[in-house]
């Protein structure tokens, strides 16, 4: 199976409780509607843990700014802890990875008491130090970046990266699944499209069905430095194309499902700045540096983030408000005319995969996070 485009539907790993389908049937009305005061609470709560990383992948976007170590701080994240019967979803993932927050496996644990799904992405190289807490904690989904076929390809791309280790410790957590007849986790590879590694894409779903996961999950490259600007696939129409097709057979053969990005020419926003989005309504994303945000791919801060606040108060602030009334018309904000999440952007747009010059990345300040 291939899916082209983002939803507004989330992961469906498991039934929501009474309390979660009231809330998401009503987020969704007013979403809608246009409401820009919302009676629901967010459906998914996103929580950046960390900005550092153990790997230094070639085409982060941290080796092109200037950027100050932050950490989510626990007493906002246990502050978010009564929305967590009320949400789908509690996801891990931001520009960091999540995995090295030295209080992580906690999130889980208590993230585990209540209704919500939990997701995070990782690099995967502490998927052996984390197998028991995902089995405990019955998580429900999680993605695991890898950029090639070949521990060559891989490992010049993702620096510090070990393809055998991952897989290795992937296919014991599939064994353990299989052995105690459980669905979850959902497992997928999250595979970032560039020149040098779009030949092994196909391969690269191969892996994945020998390894015994779900799914594989393709992104195109976005260049942030003008090291990589010649790596981006933007112009490179016929050869993604014949890579996608091949990568398509491969996954109807094995069964697995492929999430494809559309080629670019052939995105059915057409020449709009992004595909209709749904973050602010959808999403409640904080930083790990303390500031709420509207998505990880946008920098505009709302606001610090205020444990103590009311969250409908801080849910329904005026730059809320703004944001939902603005973001897909022409007065939408400044970083939204220039979208590369990979969800909403316009893929038929250069500055999908060229950010050279634009403000991609919030401006992490050194106040005591870390």
């Amino acid at each position: 199976m291939v899916i082209r485009s983002k939803t507004k539907n989330l992961f469906e790993g498991k039934p929501l409780s009474s309390i979660q389908q009231q809330n998401s049937d009503m987020n969704l009305r007013e979403l809608e509607n246009g409401d820009t005061i919302l009676q629901s609470k967010p459906r998914r709560i996103v929580l950046e843990l960390t900005n550092a990383c153990n790997l230094n992948c070639t085409m982060c976007g941290r080796n092109a700014v200037d950027f100050k170590l932050t950490q989510l701080d626990m007493a906002s994240f246990y502050s978010l802890e009564p929305l967590f019967d009320v949400v789908e979803e509690v996801t891990l993932m931001g520009w960091g990875e999540p995995t090295i927050h030295p209080n992580f496996e906690e999130m889980l644990q208590v993230i585990s008491k209540y209704a919500a799904g939990k997701y995070f992405c990782s690099n995967g190289m502490r998927l052996d130090k984390l197998k028991k807490t995902i089995f405990d904690c019955n998580v429900d989904v999680f993605a695991v970046s890898v950029d090639g076929a070949t521990q060559k390809t891989n490992g010049a791309i993702r620096i510090g990266s070990d393809l055998d280790k991952i897989n290795r410790d992937l296919a014991a957590i599939v064994s353990e699944k299989r052995e105690k007849g459980l669905k979850y986790p959902h497992i997928n590879y999250v595979f970032c499209a560039m020149k040098r590694n779009l030949h092994e894409l196909s391969d690269v779903v191969s892996m994945a069905a020998e390894v015994g996961l779900e799914e594989v999950k393709v992104v195109f490259l976005t260049a942030f430095g003008e090291a990589l600007e010649n790596e981006v696939l933007y112009g490179a129409e016929n050869e993604v194309a014949r890579a996608f097709d091949a990568a398509t057979k491969r996954a109807e053969e094995s069964g697995l499902l492929l999430k494809l990005p559309y080629v670019c020419g052939s995105d059915p926003a057409g020449d709009a700045l992004h595909r209709d989005c749904f973050t602010a309504y959808r999403d409640f994303y904080l930083g790990s540096d303390g500031y709420v945000r509207p998505c990880m791919s946008s920098s505009d801060k709302f606001f610090k983030y205020d444990p103590s606040r009311n969250f409908m108060d801080i849910w329904n602030a005026p730059e809320y408000q703004r944001y939902r009334k603005t973001v897909n018309s022409a007065k939408m904000p400044k970083q939204c005319r220039s979208c590369y999440q990979s969800s909403h952007c316009n893929w038929n747009n250069k500055k999908s995969y060229i950010q050279l010059g634009e403000e991609f990345a919030p401006a992490w300040k050194d106040d005591g996070h870390v």
